[in-house]
């Protein structure tokens, strides 16, 4: 026999460390009104992210705690919201292919997205439990437990292995003879200028002209040229899971002088067709030595 009576469906994602008592009271109002909920959880398709730090199983298990009578399942996000409706009520009607459902959420979730076949009804906003604000307020704790340990360790083992984007420049003056090269604080080798991309970055071009100015003073430059891209063989991540890919830039030197700033201690400007012998004895950082062979290929007979 059909249940007549419907199910309450909660849509969310409660990523913070504990279920608040905003989330408890909401949890039972649903059960109030409904002889059997059920939790769909958000799923997101970036791992371990600072919106998203816990995984469908954390979750879940922290839901059953306090409520182990109900059914939690996951949902993964959409790009387009039509389909993430259509894959909300697809989930739904397959366990359950016998029951009525009315979906439940806040209204800044998904009440203004879905476009599915069931009715939604919004709960009433819980004042002063904000689940960003208890992420920041935690993020930078450290417990002295065994489970907040362990805790890491998951999370750690549970990302997806990464590559970090860095630019490196090649920097010229007179025709290509010459390239500005760069040695950090408590180092007897050459490099040249770079680091990290970052997030603000519209793309590597960009980044990579930050970096220059960073590491080497506000200078006119040409227009940044792709040279190449390779895996460097750090020694910091050789035996991570995560490595570090480059891009090399070459540019041109308009007007202005370098001057060594950021993580720099010293620039100098060497002749191309010198840097083969600063290989040879050693005179160039060990990661860079693919980067200025390739530089040398390239630019060494430049007239």
């Amino acid at each position: 026999m059909q249940n007549t009576k419907p199910t309450g469906v909660i849509i969310a994602r409660f990523q913070t460390p504990s279920l608040h008592e905003g989330h408890l009271q909401l949890i039972r109002q649903v059960k109030a009104k409904h002889n059997r909920v059920l939790i769909i959880l958000g799923v997101s398709p970036v791992k371990g992210s600072r919106k998203n730090p816990l995984d469908f199983y954390t979750r879940e298990r922290m839901i059953k705690q306090s409520f182990p009578e109900i059914i939690v399942l996951p949902l993964s996000d959409q790009k387009y919201d039509a389909v993430w409706s259509s894959k909300l009520d697809e989930l739904l009607t397959t366990n359950f292919p016998h029951e009525t459902f009315v979906l439940y959420g806040s209204r800044d979730s998904f009440m203004d997205t879905y476009s599915g076949k069931y009715p939604i009804e919004a709960l009433p906003p819980v004042q002063d439990y904000n689940a960003t604000a208890m992420r920041e307020a935690i993020a930078d704790k450290v417990f002295d437990t065994e489970e907040f340990r362990a805790g890491i360790i998951y999370n750690t083992y549970n990302l997806f292995s990464s590559v970090y984007a860095t630019v490196d420049i090649a920097l010229f003056r007179n025709n290509k003879q010459q390239l500005l090269l760069g040695r950090k604080p408590n180092e007897n080798n050459w490099r040249l200028p770079g680091g990290f991309s970052d997030p603000t970055d519209d793309n590597f071009e960009n980044a990579a002209l930050r970096e220059l100015q960073e590491e080497c003073g506000h200078m006119e430059t040409g227009k940044m040229e792709y040279v190449m891209s390779y895996r460097v063989d750090d020694w910091r991540y050789r035996s991570e899971a995560n490595k570090i890919i480059t891009t090399l830039f070459s540019t041109d030197l308009l007007y202005g002088e370098p001057a060594a700033g950021d993580d720099l201690a010293e620039v100098r400007w060497v002749t191309v067709t010198d840097i083969p012998t600063m290989i040879a004895t050693g005179e160039i950082a060990d990661t860079h030595i693919p980067l200025l062979n390739k530089l040398v290929e390239k630019y060494a007979h430049q007239d």
